[in-house]
């Protein structure tokens, strides 16, 4: 049987990282966290548990996960958020894909089921939000835009989709999604402040109201009364905030 490294990268996660790493003990041969300093209680709740705890300085979501990546014990590799834990379902396919010593695929797919204010939302363009998360990881990296990371695999690798989601705790309150979306906005800004002014113009003018005319109307969030909204508001508003912040720090550059 393969053995199976799960990867967690954390900063100040206590209120999430104990029931990350309690949702996968059944399943790891290895429980990896790589933390960016934590300043809270993640350091003692990972010791406590038994895991193996590295730490390095944050330089990106992309490169950390890389970073993860490669310290990993084993090639087999399920990549989790600290605010994530696989149902019930899912752990047992991935035991099952062990006892197999996973197949025949380069990587296995999954849905992950997202949360707001402890409430399950398969609206708003949040559901199924298939990730690629368990993989062997001499077949592909961390690729996309931060902080919006995905894994790519190389030479196109056979990818297979495992029933079961990942539990995602979002929002556990609105207070939370207003900091993260100003948190993704800035990241996004600094990776956009490059590009054009008119392109910045354009997704500026376009971008923003589709963002929320496709997730609340098309999208269903109006199904999901004011939680629909208030998601379907913010989503639009860290894309205004992305594309706009990008717009003032390249305005800004030009003056200097």
């Amino acid at each position: 049987m393969k053995k199976l490294s799960v990867v967690v990268i954390t900063y100040n996660e206590e209120a999430n990282i104990g029931a990350c790493i309690d949702g996968v003990q059944a399943i790891a041969d290895e429980i990896l966290i790589l933390d960016s300093y934590s300043t809270d209680k993640t350091e003692q709740i990972c010791h406590a548990r038994g895991v193996r705890f590295e730490q390095h300085k944050f330089d990106g979501h992309i490169q950390q996960k890389n970073r993860a990546k490669d310290l990993a014990t084993f090639d087999w590799v399920l990549s989790l958020d600290a605010d994530e834990k696989p149902d019930s379902a899912l752990l047992n396919n991935i035991r099952q894909l062990k006892n197999d010593d996973f197949g025949s695929a380069g990587g296995y797919a999954m849905n992950r089921l997202n949360y707001y204010c402890g409430k399950p939302v398969k609206t708003c363009g949040w559901y199924p939000d298939v990730k690629l998360r368990l993989w062997n990881r001499t077949k592909g990296a961390w690729t996309g835009t931060n902080p919006h990371d995905r894994f790519e695999l190389f030479h196109s690798e056979k990818v297979i989709h495992l029933n079961g989601d990942i539990l995602h705790n979002t929002y556990p309150t609105h207070e939370s999604m207003l900091k993260q979306v100003d948190r993704f906005a800035k990241i996004g800004a600094e990776q956009y402040r490059n590009k054009p002014i008119l392109w910045l113009c354009m997704k500026i003018v376009f971008s923003v109201p589709f963002k929320f005319l496709r997730n609340y109307f098309f999208k269903a969030g109006i199904k999901d009364g004011r939680a629909g909204l208030l998601i379907c508001f913010h989503q639009m508003r860290e894309v205004y905030l992305k594309y706009s912040g990008a717009l003032k720090l390249k305005l800004n550059s030009s003056t200097i």
